[in-house]
């Protein structure tokens, strides 16, 4: 029986800017479903449906008796449609290609895998009445989502050939450094969000953190200082180095975003934590994290891959297909 995906290529070849757009569809509905998660648990809508796969004992769907917090809670639950609907169409368009672009083709499999993954961790965490490490695992998961749709967005916009460097080794490792560490602030994010006070339901029976908030929250900013220190030394590096003007510019995005992630941040402490002001910081957070790896991308390019030589009978090879440039967002 033939490959689905392998007839489709037979008859569909997308243009590069099709791939573009697929692999960006892919990118922003992975930050919407975090978002529209986020929204689930600031409005007490964690157990609209209290059981999974279905929406309770009797019904698939919500049901007027369970009221807004069934209607969140489900209509979440149907964004996983959507979220899988923008990575097939990205699957497919990466596997239609020409020429046969395989690694795109692997991350669009990937991006798949986690929503798969992740749809089941958000059954647990409705079993679980919203266990507060399974509802950390759950948005780490989606960070995991946006880091394949974030990287797969990078590689749809440039060619197959090795990485060239583009800056020197030490300007290399000072910037993976920094994207470890804001991978460490958004873990530790989880942790106040997890001792806070919006748990996603409204009982106020609900499991949280063994940590002491004030404390956690203060770590955690402590930790965002040393990612806007770490930008700051990053961006004076890439100046003083002459480094292309595109790493500089994604080193810029990454301070501007936590600049404004920390204003959100200090002012939802000073409020007590208003649920709108903490989607904007877990909006802002997803940002963070695409600017970041949007900067250690930038650290290295990638051009088309060489052609094939002219065979040795002297018959000129046939011409490769042509790729529309990249453009630099």
């Amino acid at each position: 029986m033939r490959n689905p995906l392998a007839l489709i290529a037979e008859r569909w070849t997308p243009r590069p800017a099709t791939v573009r757009r697929a692999a960006l569809a892919a990118l922003v509905m992975s930050v919407v479903i975090v978002v529209t998660g986020g929204a689930v648990r600031l409005t007490g809508s964690g157990l609209g449906c209290d059981t999974w796969p279905k929406c309770s004992d009797e019904s698939l769907v919500a049901t007027s008796e369970m009221g807004v917090h069934g209607a969140i809670e489900f209509g979440n639950r149907l964004m996983s449609y959507v979220v899988s609907a923008a990575v097939g169409w990205f699957i497919v368009a990466a596997r239609c290609a020409k020429p046969r672009r395989r690694e795109l083709t692997r991350l669009g499999w990937l991006q798949f895998w986690i929503v798969m993954t992740n749809a089941v961790i958000g059954g647990i965490t409705v079993r679980t009445e919203l266990n507060p490490w399974i509802v950390a695992s759950h948005f780490l998961a989606a960070m995991a989502l946006l880091t394949a749709t974030t990287v797969s967005w990078q590689r749809a916009r440039e060619g197959d050939a090795p990485p060239r460097p583009l800056v020197g080794i030490p300007l290399r490792r000072a910037i993976g450094g920094l994207t470890l560490l804001t991978a460490a602030l958004v873990v530790v994010g989880t942790a106040v969000t997890g001792s806070g006070k919006h748990s996603g339901d409204t009982s106020g029976h609900i499991e949280r953190m063994p940590f002491d908030w004030d404390t956690i929250t203060r770590a955690h900013s402590a930790l965002a200082w040393l990612v806007v220190l770490g930008t700051l030394a990053v961006l004076a590096g890439l100046r003083l180095m002459d480094a292309p003007r595109g790493a500089r510019a994604r080193a810029r995005d990454l301070l501007l975003i936590l600049l404004a992630q920390g204003v959100i941040g200090y002012v939802q402490y000073a409020l007590d934590e208003p649920a709108w002001l903490v989607g904007g910081h877990l909006l802002g957070a997803t940002l963070v994290w695409i600017a970041a790896l949007r900067l250690w991308l930038a650290t290295r390019d990638r051009e088309e891959a060489a052609t094939a030589p002219v065979p040795r009978d002297g018959a000129a090879p046939a011409e490769p297909p042509t790729r529309e440039p990249a453009t630099s967002a």
